[in-house]
């Protein structure tokens, strides 16, 4: 689009991240403003997996971590050999969720990133009912192969977007707040001082 940048059509499949399950075909359309600036996204969805289903799984994440009586304190997950210990796989499934948050605001036409480990992970113990923890994630860049380190702060209740606000320490930037408004769509950047994290 001239004096815009790049747009894209795409038409795509989604899988359940832990049965690898077809969960449902998407149509979008990504704009990538010559400003930097995260892309502009628009999102249709049509869903295969019940959403009942999806509630249920939902609430199953949300009971494990919400009846800690010890708040969970986890590092290197998954380990130097890829493994995932059961009791942390709620953990990791939040950090995976929270991360995309990061990664689709990071993302422009020439990088890309994956999440590659949870270094840290410290869980809250809140007197509401929202469960809220600290991550420090390692997200790896493609094509660079670099690997930036990223302080995450998730807070999360099931039927609320999850409230993500995050720094990367490979920016000289402020912290930056990504929420969800529905499922599957990120919006906006909320500049603040570090020190207010």
């Amino acid at each position: 689009i001239p004096g815009s940048g790049h747009k894209y059509y795409l038409q795509f499949t989604t899988e359940d991240y832990k049965s690898g399950e077809n969960a449902g075909s998407c149509l979008a359309t990504v704009l990538y403003p010559k400003k930097k600036t995260p892309p502009v996204v628009n999102i249709k969805c049509t869903e295969t997996k019940d959403q009942k289903k999806i509630q249920e799984e939902d609430n199953r994440l949300y009971q494990k971590l919400r009846h800690q009586t010890k708040p969970i304190i986890a590092n290197n997950i998954p380990d130097s050999y890829g493994n995932i210990e059961p009791a942390l796989e709620p953990v990791w499934a939040l950090a995976v969720a929270g991360s995309s948050y990061i990664m689709w605001e990071k993302s422009t036409e020439n990088l890309g990133y994956s999440m590659a480990q949870v270094k840290s992970a410290k869980q809250w113990i809140r007197k509401d009912d929202f469960i809220e923890f600290d991550f420090t994630v390692l997200l790896h860049e493609i094509p660079t192969q670099e690997i930036i380190s990223c302080h995450m702060r998730l807070i999360w209740l099931p039927g609320h977007p999850l409230n993500v606000k995050y720094f990367c320490d490979s920016e000289n930037q402020g912290l930056e707040e990504g929420s969800g408004m529905e499922s599957g769509s990120a919006t906006g950047i909320l500049h603040e001082r570090r020190e207010n994290f």
